[in-house]
């Protein structure tokens, strides 16, 4: 008699732990946020790492990051956890929470929640990345609100969450003390996708190198500070720290549009008065009504 087949389910206790050590950044504060013991959490990572075959979290000096295993268990554990909960709102369970999932490009984060208090951001769960990052969230449904730079590849896909855009000016800029070398190709510091100076450069058939690589906007400051390269970034977002480069060699760089995105079905309150807030703050205006 053949063996009958018996399907391996992951647990959704386990997949909303995944998400949890994601985002608070340690298994000691992800347990803290689901009531659980440390131990129980790492026996349900443990278990989780046997089912998917590879280690999904590593530590490193700033707590505990996501494998690239690790990185496509969360990508697929968000949709799982967001199936769940539309399907028990399908049976009318509307006593549960329901957070609004705001993303923001990490270019903006600052000056956001320069503008926010802890009570403004009550059931509020903030994710940040570039811009592509969070484009993926929209697209696959855990991410309601949200504030990026377009990328022209993906901007199809998310078309009629769009709800509002900007141009966003782009400037050179550098540390005070930085000096190109006669004849040397440009340094400059990119993100994960980046194609706006690399793209501008190569149309003027000017010579670069990429000397820094980062997805965090941050590090990528800090880099320019210390005077390695040289970055395009916000004209209104350059820090005192740094002067805008206006040298001959470089060439004008194009604008780029910012968009503010919305889910037409925001259920909360709060969701509609954080996507006022956002509106307001970007495009000194208010936000369209939500078809």
């Amino acid at each position: 008699m053949p063996r009958r087949y018996q399907p391996l389910n992951i647990p959704i206790e386990i997949v909303r732990t995944v998400v949890a050590i994601s985002e608070t950044g340690s298994l000691t504060k992800a347990a803290e946020k689901l009531g659980l013991s440390q131990p129980a959490v790492s026996s349900q990572i443990k278990r989780i790492q046997s089912m998917v075959g590879g280690a999904l979290f590593a530590r490193t000096a700033n707590g505990t990051t996501a494998t690239q295993l690790g990185k496509l268990v969360l990508h697929q554990a968000r949709r799982i956890l967001e199936a769940n909960d539309q399907m028990l709102r399908l049976g009318g369970a509307a006593h549960l929470p329901q957070p609004v999932r705001l993303g923001l490009s990490t270019l903006f984060v600052r000056e956001f929640l320069g503008h926010q208090t802890a009570q403004s951001l009550t059931d509020v769960v903030i994710q940040t990345d570039n811009s592509v990052g969070i484009t993926k969230g929209l697209i696959d449904g855990y991410i309601d609100i949200a504030y990026i730079l377009e990328n022209p590849e993906m901007t199809s896909e998310i078309a009629h969450l769009i709800v509002n855009d900007t141009d966003e000016e782009f400037v050179w800029v550098r540390s005070r003390d930085f000096v190109l070398s006669p004849d040397s190709p440009i340094p400059i510091l990119t993100w994960p996708g980046d194609d706006l100076m690399i793209r501008t450069l190569t149309r003027q058939g000017i010579a670069y190198k990429v000397v820094f690589n980062s997805p965090d906007y941050h590090a990528k400051l800090a880099a320019v500070e210390a005077g390695i390269g040289i970055a395009a970034i916000p004209r209104r977002l350059i820090p005192p720290s740094l002067v805008w480069a206006q040298e001959n060699y470089l060439p004008e760089l194009p604008p780029i549009k910012a968009l503010l995105c919305a889910r037409s079905n925001l259920e909360s309150s709060q969701g509609r008065k954080l996507l006022e807030d956002i509106a307001t703050l970007f495009f000194k205006a208010q936000v369209p009504t939500l078809i």
